[in-house]
Order: C-alpha cells, then structure tokens, then sequence
C-alpha cells in the first residue's frame, strides 16, 4: 500500500475546477485550460468491455505501472521486518502476508510513447476485486485476515467497502483453475457419481410415510396417463395439451433433445425423489434426469426415450451438457486473472514501487500457492514477468535522486512530488535541473488531459499512475531516448537500465535487494550513509532466541544478567520480536553453545546454586526456552500466527533446542547473502528509552499502529 503524503494546500475534493487559475504558488496544483476527470473504475459490472480495451492498451504499451492494496501487512507484531531477519526470513514473512490478506483494489497503468508528441500517454485502470466463491461445491478457502490499522487507512482515503464487496471482481488462480477442471473431469469420467447428476438411478427410495405413499400412487397415475397419451396412436392431443398448460405449472410438456418429456416444477426435494423412484420402478421407456436450467437451480426432467439404445444415448448427452456446463463456470469464474495473465504474456516492463510484496500477492491470488523458499519464488517469478523495475531501488541508487528526495524519503507520493512536480502540483519546472519533464497525458474513455489529477488520494489506480510518472521521469534523467525504443523494441533492454532491472527490495522495510535474475541477495548497498551510521554488523551464527520471559524483562537487564555470567563484552545486543521473545547476539558464536548449555543445566536443576545463578532472573523455570537463529526459520515458515512469538512457537511444537554440531552452524549461513552476511541494526539507545511497555530497549521497537503506518508511507 502507498500512502500519500498530506499537502495542506492540495485539494481534497473528488474533482477539480474546470476554470483556469492565473495565480499560483510551489505548494498549489496549478491547471492552465485544463480539465479533470474520476480515474477508470473497473467492477463486475463493467468488467468485460474494460478487459477487451484493455487487451489493447497494453499491447501498445512501452511500460505497465503496478500497485496494490491489500487488507493488511502484518498478521502478528513478530511478523514484522527486523533487521534481524536473514534474507529466507524476509521471503517466509511475506510469504505468510500474501497468503493470509486479501487483496481489495488492484491498479493497471500502461504507458506509451507518442513520438510526435514526445510524451507518455497513460490510461490508469482501478480494479476492485474480491475473492468470491464462484464454483458451488468448491472446497477453494476464500478467508482472509483484516487488520485494523490497515482497513482505517483504507476508510481515511474514502476507500468504497460496500463496491468492493458487491461488485468486486472475483478471480480464480492458475492452480485452483486447473483443480477445479480436474475435479470436474474425474467426477463425470466416474461411472459411480452419475447418481449425483439424475444420470443412473439410485436404490429404492423407502416409502416409510402414508404421505409418500399416497404421493407415489398419485404422481404413478399421472405419469402414466401422460405416458399412455403419448403413445396411444389414435388419441387426440388434448390431455397432452391440457397437461401443457396445467395452471399450477407442476408439469410441462417440453422437448429434451427431440424427445418427449416433462418438466417438474415446485416440488420439494423428497417429493422428487419420490417421484424418482417411481420412474425407475414402474416406467423403463422413461429417464429421470437433471440439466441445467436457465435459472441457477438444475431442472428436473422425465423424459421418453424408445430403446435401450436411445436411453444410453440419452444419458450420455445430459453427462457431456453438465459437463461442459461445468466448465464453462469455471472459465467464467477466472475473472479478474484475465489481466494478470495478459500482464504476464504481453512480457512488458512491469514497473512497481517497492513491490515485493504486490508481487507476491499476485502470484499467491493468480498463480498459485507460493513456493517454499525464496530461491524458488524468485525462479518461477522470472519466467512469469522477465522484466521488473522497483522505482524504489531506482531512487535510492542514484545520488541526484537521493538528495532531491531529502536523502532518506522515497516514499511513493514524496517521490512523485519531488520528481514529477509537473504533474503532482502543476509547478512547470523540474528539481532535476539538468533535464527537463517528461510530459504525461492521461486517457480515461474517450477523456483525455495532460493536467490532470483524479483527487483520489490512496486509489490502487492512481498509485500506479503515480509510479510509472516516477519511473518515466528517472529514465529521462538517465538520458533514456523513449523514441528510439517505441521504434526498437524492448524498453527494459535499453543499457542505461541494467543495473535497476530485475532488483528488488526483498521486505517492506528494504534492508536486503534480491537480484531475480540470479536468485542472488545482497545487502543493500544504496542507502545514504547517515541511515548506515545507525547500524552494526550482526552475525547470525553468535545469535540466539529467547521466549517465554518473565513479564516485562528489559533488554538492558537481560544485557546484565548475561554479562554476568560470561563476561561484561559477551553480548553485543538484545533485541525484542515482542513482549515475549528477544534476539541475544553474543560478540563470539562459541558463547550461543556455552549459553544453551547452562540454559538447560539450570532448567534441570533447583538447587541453590542453580536459583542464585544470575541467568535465573531471566529464566522463568520450564517456561523460558532457547534456540539458535535456525529455529526462528522454523517458526516463521508455519502458517499458523499466534500473537505472541511464545505462543507460536508453543502451538507448532517447539520448547527447546540445543545448540547444532560446529559443522552445522554454518549450514543455512550458506542460504544467506553471503556467509555470516553483514546486515543492519540499530545502536544501542540511551537507558531513558529503555522503559516502553514491553521492553523494547536497545533496539526499541514502537508501537504497531505506528510501525505499520510507516510502512505505508515507506511505499
């Protein structure tokens, strides 16, 4: 999600004023002859004709901007990026984001070059979607999480819940959409289920009421008579006709591929079967079936047939109908995939805005479940969309950008401020002196405006607008000739990008860039130098977890505690996941052993030593428990998310482990980056910052509401 920044002077309003304004300021959007208009909406209703423009749209298109909005970010406060997360962590924590929120708008902003012109023509779409279950009778999960912080965000942008919910597009992925035929196909290729269809007839229904009875005698005789009229040669047709036309419509005369039949209407469940059962036992020229019908209910049909041959025939017809009826529901339920996979064939440069996140979403709704590590993620991503640029990564590598973005901002809608002013605030000159702007025309329909602003603050859509002006506007600082690739080809083989293209920002909260073309990660290199100050190494072997504390234990107690026991320089920081959990990093990875080991002598142990150790006054008897850095991936990748890292790692299983064998520890360091990768963390704070609620002390960790508002606006 992007979160846009607050302009006191810009206006809030849905649509902007038709009239000219002569008189501005740099804080004022500012439109000469210009006209505004609502950015393209897309729901069910409208869906199919903006999907065939569209088609079009990105054919032609010499880039497609991205962006997501989703229900939430984080699904416990332990869920959250850490420093402390080695690069498979990061992967397994958005992983389990992607798979437990949903996503409610998705934005689609192709751009193409107008040489004559010589600027970039947009068409922003705002898909709302909502995963809806399509298919009756399908076992796919359609839950999703809700977080709270994020759906007040959403509602302060003026976000529409009831649209999303009523006319949101719904959407099957690759993999639930090859499921679904597959269950299909086994279904009507066995014989034995033909009874779930009216195909084959079932047992005896029992007619264990006088009310059952006395109805199979009666419907016995007027199928009977229908029967017998039908096949009496020389008998009018009045009684069929009467029968045609009986006024309650319980039975109707109707043709079922040429032959004779009738159509049962208003009868309860058990009086179908009973009417059923007694076709089978008394009528063998007559079928009990079902077809679909034009409502949504099947319709129930008796129908003539005059052999065995025909009956066959007969009942492989309405097998092939219901199947092929089957599967026209699945293609209809695709929905929104359509785009996606149009996304994915078109092999268009995506561009997005710190869009690891938005991309696993959409592989996790439109593909398929994601895969288990990120090296596989990271492949299979590839083969979907070959070119991807995060104008985040963009921003941050380039020193130019850095100082006009204030060296440490890139956040979507201060980037667009800054880079595009042209466009955010009307403002005809550029911060980047040494090229001019890159113009852009917007088209909604057959709306078309080169000054133009939706007024819709936060809209997937309009971030994604947002995005691509942003990704336009650093081309052209790089000295990228936009025509010459309209008449060349490929924008995302132009030279000037290879360092940018296929990198992306492995977390929400940067840290580490992986390289999607190598499956290689690296720490990221392009933060500005006063952020780096602010960290020091951290060494995933020297670290440990610790859960279960007693309440309310602060980082710099457990420091000492420590300290005491293995020296006053043995621990270099401590840092909570929570109220319940911290990371101990010790100066030398021998000490995780040597801790690990008293930890386990003093938990089987009660004597007075043991209680006088100083360990004991963060040990909180069989409650507290430790492991090396390995456990804490073991955790992560369950789908299970308690609230408290104690009660999740209690829920899938784990107390304890001891520390593994020296020629293991290395072993998932050569997962990582790099062996013992360097990542960042922050110093140690004053002692006056150390008496949060929770203990957040050393590397205090802030309130949710706030973390996640950050991490809004980060994007």
């Amino acid at each position: 999600m992007k979160k846009l920044c607050m302009w006191k002077s810009l206006s809030t309003t849905r649509q902007l004023s038709h009239a000219p304004t002569t008189v501005f300021t740099t804080r004022r959007r500012t439109l000469s002859s210009s006209s505004s208009f609502d950015i393209k909406n897309v729901t069910k209703s409208n869906f199919e004709s903006a999907l065939k423009d569209l088609r079009g749209l990105l054919r032609d298109a010499d880039f497609i901007a991205v962006d997501l909005e989703m229900t939430g970010v984080t699904s416990a406060p332990w869920r959250e990026s850490f420093d402390y997360d080695r690069y498979d962590i990061s992967y397994l924590k958005v992983k389990d984001s992607a798979e437990k929120f949903a996503v409610v708008q998705f934005g689609v902003c192709p751009f193409r070059w107008d040489s004559h012109k010589q600027s970039f023509i947009a068409h922003p779409h705002n898909f709302y979607i909502f995963p809806r279950q399509e298919i009756p009778g399908s076992n796919q999960p359609r839950e999703f999480l809700c977080q709270t912080t994020s759906l007040d965000f959403l509602a302060k942008y003026q976000f529409d819940f009831n649209l999303c919910v009523r006319e949101g597009i719904s959407y099957l992925s690759r993999s639930q959409e090859k499921e679904a035929l597959e269950r299909i196909s086994s279904i009507y290729m066995d014989e034995s289920s033909d009874s779930m269809f009216g195909l084959s007839e079932d047992a005896d229904f029992p007619l264990v009421r006088m009310a059952d009875v006395l109805f199979a005698e009666r419907m016995k005789n007027t199928i009977r008579e229908w029967r017998d009229s039908l096949l009496s040669k020389g008998s009018s047709s009045s009684e069929i006709k009467q029968m045609s036309t009986d006024p309650s419509q319980r039975f109707r005369m109707v043709f079922f591929k040429t032959r004779p039949g009738l159509a049962l209407s208003d009868f309860t469940s058990r009086q179908l079967r009973v009417i059923k059962a007694v076709t089978k036992k008394h009528f063998k020229d007559l079928a009990y079936i079902r077809v679909a019908g034009e409502a949504t209910s099947p319709q129930q049909l008796i129908v003539y047939t005059d052999s065995n041959d025909d009956r066959d025939l007969l009942m492989k017809e309405v097998k092939d109908g219901l199947r092929k009826e089957a599967e026209m529901k699945v293609e209809s339920a695709v929905g929104f995939r359509h785009v996606t996979d149009l996304l994915s064939s078109e092999r268009k440069l995506i561009v997005g805005h710190n869009c690891f996140l938005d991309m696993a979403h959409m592989y996790s709704k439109f593909i398929g479940p994601l895969p288990s590590t990120a090296e596989d993620y990271v492949s299979s991503l590839q083969k979907l969309f070959p070119s991807i640029v995060d104008t985040k990564i963009l921003l941050n590598a380039n020193g130019v950008f850095r100082q006009t973005l204030n060296k440490s901002n890139t956040s979507l809608s201060r980037a667009f401020v800054s880079i595009c002013p042209h466009i955010a605030l009307g403002i005809k000159t550029s911060s980047l002196a040494d090229r001019p702007c890159v113009e852009v025309e917007v088209q909604v329909d057959e709306k078309r405006s080169s000054n133009w602003n939706s007024g819709a603050k936060h809209e997937a859509g309009y971030d994604a607008f947002m995005t691509g002006c942003i990704f336009a506007q650093a081309c052209n600082h790089l000295g990228i000739d936009f025509t010459l690739h309209v008449l060349g080809g490929d924008l995302a083989k132009d030279t000037k990008l290879q360092n940018y293209i296929n990198r992306l920002y492995l977390s929400w909260g940067s840290g580490n860039v992986i390289d999607l073309s190598s499956g290689k990660c690296t720490p990221d290199s392009s933060a500005s130098s006063n952020l780096k100050s602010r960290y020091q190494d951290i060494s995933f072997p020297s670290i440990i977890l610790l859960w279960g504390l007693p309440s309310k234990l602060k980082a710099r107690e457990i420091r000492a505690c420590i300290a005491q026991a293995f020296g006053p320089n043995s621990v270099s920081s401590v840092y909570h996941l929570d109220e319940s959990a911290v990371f101990i990093q010790f100066s030398k990875p021998e000490l995780v052993s040597k801790f690990l080991e008293m930890k386990e002598t003093l938990s089987r142990n009660s004597d007075p030593i043991s209680v006088l150790h100083p360990l004991s006054n963060i040990l909180n008897g069989e409650y507290t428990h430790a492991a090396t850095y390995d456990v804490y991936q073991q955790i992560c990748s369950s789908s299970i998310s308690k609230k408290l890292f104690a009660d999740q790692a209690e829920a899938i299983g784990i107390k304890h482990k001891t520390v593994s064998s020296r020629g293991d520890r290395g072993k998932k360091g050569n997962q990582v980056c790099d062996k013992e990768t360097e990542v960042r963390m922050f110093d140690e704070k004053a002692d006056d910052l150390m008496s949060s609620p929770y203990g957040f002390s050393e590397t205090d960790r802030s309130a949710e509401s706030f973390y996640l508002d950050e991490v809004l606006a980060s994007k």
